[in-house]
């Protein structure tokens, strides 16, 4: 007797069969609209992504229908409300052939109070102007803008007052358009500047009370008249990333000084603090008294006197415990001959050091000795050798264990 195979996921609710089809690149999901009529549920999922995965074997003839696609999967009433509407860089969205309604696809996804949105903006142009709609959505938690290092021009009214989130990338920072943008989100706890370029803005205002994590990775470049400055007002800023790069200046210590001081002041209330600049930075700021940070992660760009600076920083975190170090430039070092009052946090708190990028040469050790000889309280070392063969690593890791220190219950990793 023949046996029939009894189909108990098409029998599944519909909420649970949306939820299943939203794991699903959008391509799969329309294609089980084939096992049955009841996953033609495709066009009530919840996450709309669209690539260049999507656009694969399109052709003339089939781009009508593709569109009409969209227009059905978006903009027909009585739809499911979007969690995610994102738009993947590799597409060309500006094809002058396919005249794709990205605007009116942007729009249909706030209509349907959409919660993030994710966009590639090559295809708007070397100034962006984005739908005006889009800053004044309501259902906005996270919002993540990708410029392709064009400015974003931000519309005179903007409320986002349930944005969480906001994120922009390889972007020209404009200070006023960005300075207006944070401030009617009043609720902002994430903040991210990624590969960014602060070439042509004059400030750069960062004022949000509620913000909780920051992350600033700048390339600042020098033209003509150079008066950029990065103020930071956020007084409940619990983390913060901070990577900034300077190209071109002929005065630099004066033009780093002028940025970095507002920076630094700015974020003296964080508990987490990863800080890569460059060598020039360090040597004129001032710095501020880091009362919480317990949690420091420390990378240079340049070689000059980055051993008393770290040291001086050291003095201004008193409750430190954990410390990272990612040196990207080998250079010599004077850790041996180092007159300087060793760090409260060393001798009571710092329980933890991380040390990336280790190459086994002398002026490495002399740090690590420095380390282990006034850390009194030091529980872990760890050492990341991943450039050194098997070899290497087992007698630069003898060699370690042969250092002197004043913590007793130090262990010694290599990772």
């Amino acid at each position: 007797m023949a046996m029939c195979s009894e189909d108990r996921i098409s029998s599944l609710p519909d909420h649970i069969l949306c939820h299943i089809l939203s794991f699903l690149p959008l391509k799969e999901a329309v294609r089980t609209s084939i096992i049955s009529t009841k996953w033609s549920l495709f066009a009530s999922i919840s996450t709309i992504e669209f690539d260049d995965s999507l656009l694969s074997g399109l052709t003339d003839r089939n781009v009508d229908s593709f569109k009409n696609f969209v227009d059905r999967l978006l903009k027909f009433p009585d739809q499911v409300s979007l969690d995610c509407f994102r738009l993947r860089d590799g597409i060309s969205w500006n094809d002058e052939d396919h005249d794709f309604d990205v605007s009116g696809w942007i729009c249909a996804a706030l209509c349907r109070g959409v919660k993030e949105i994710d966009l590639f903006l090559d295809y708007f142009g070397c100034v962006l102007t984005v739908p005006a709609v889009l800053f004044t959505c309501h259902s906005l938690v996270t919002l993540k803008l990708n410029a392709e290092c064009r400015k974003i021009d931000v519309p005179s009214d903007v409320c986002l007052g349930n944005l969480k989130t906001l994120q922009l990338r390889n972007t020209v920072v404009d200070g006023d358009s960005i300075h207006r943008l944070i401030s009617n989100c009043h609720v902002l706890e994430d903040l991210a500047f990624i590969e960014c370029h602060l070439a042509y803005a004059s400030a750069l205002n960062i004022k949000t009370p509620s913000l909780k994590r920051l992350v600033l990775d700048l390339d600042v470049v020098e033209y003509g008249d150079f008066n950029n400055v990065v103020v930071i007002n956020a007084p409940n800023l619990e983390k913060a990333d901070i990577s900034i790069y300077l190209f071109g200046f002929s005065d630099r210590e004066t033009s780093a000084t002028h940025l970095i001081q507002g920076i630094i002041q700015g974020i003296c209330t964080v508990r987490s603090l990863n800080l890569t600049i460059n060598d020039v930075i360090f040597r004129t700021c001032r710095l501020p008294i880091f009362h919480i940070l317990i949690k420091f992660e420390y990378g240079v760009l340049g070689s000059n006197g980055r051993e008393t600076w770290l040291v001086e920083f050291l003095h201004c975190a008193p409750n430190l415990n954990t410390l990272t170090l990612n040196f990207l430039v080998v250079v010599e070092t004077q850790w041996k001959v180092l007159h300087m009052e060793v760090p409260s946090c060393l001798s009571l708190h710092l329980k933890e050091i991380k040390i990336l990028n280790f190459k086994g040469d002398a002026q490495m050790f002399e740090m690590i000795s420095y380390f282990l000889d006034n850390a009194m309280v030091l529980e872990k070392l760890m050492i990341g050798m991943k450039s050194l063969s098997e070899t290497q690593q087992s007698i630069v890791f003898n060699q370690l264990l042969q250092l002197p220190k004043s913590s007793k219950k130090c262990q010694v990793v290599i990772f």
